[in-house]
């Protein structure tokens, strides 16, 4: 029974999928041509690559009325980007795709997004 146990605590560990812990990056955001944000972010990364952006202290809005911005992998390459005001709405920015150029940038039609 030990060893069943033992075993299974074994499988477990292997197949939990560990998401790194939140940091702080630099992040550059424009929205159109407009830089809407330059500085520094936390990143808090999610499961499958995806991850969102906030103010460093949690408190607050990242920028403008943006709190928290949201990155989600829909395929390789692509993701869906929302953002969520500080009046709890959560604003669909569109699909982007990850940039060939820097791999820490996605680009929508009119956003791109920058977390180093």
């Amino acid at each position: 029974m030990s060893r069943l146990l033992t075993i299974l605590a074994i499988i477990l560990l292997i197949s939990h999928t560990a998401v790194a812990a939140d940091k702080v990056v630099s992040c550059t955001i424009t929205t159109g041509k407009t830089l809407a944000y330059n500085g520094p972010c936390l990143f808090i990364p999610e499961a499958g690559g995806s991850f969102s952006l906030s103010n460093t202290d949690r408190q607050g809005p990242l920028f403008d009325d943006i709190g928290v911005l949201s990155v989600f992998i829909i395929a390789k390459g692509r993701a869906e980007v929302r953002g969520l005001t500080s009046a709890g709405i959560n604003s669909r920015w569109g699909e982007a795709k990850r940039s060939t150029k820097d791999k820490a940038c996605w680009k929508g039609t009119d956003f791109e997004i920058c977390a180093r």
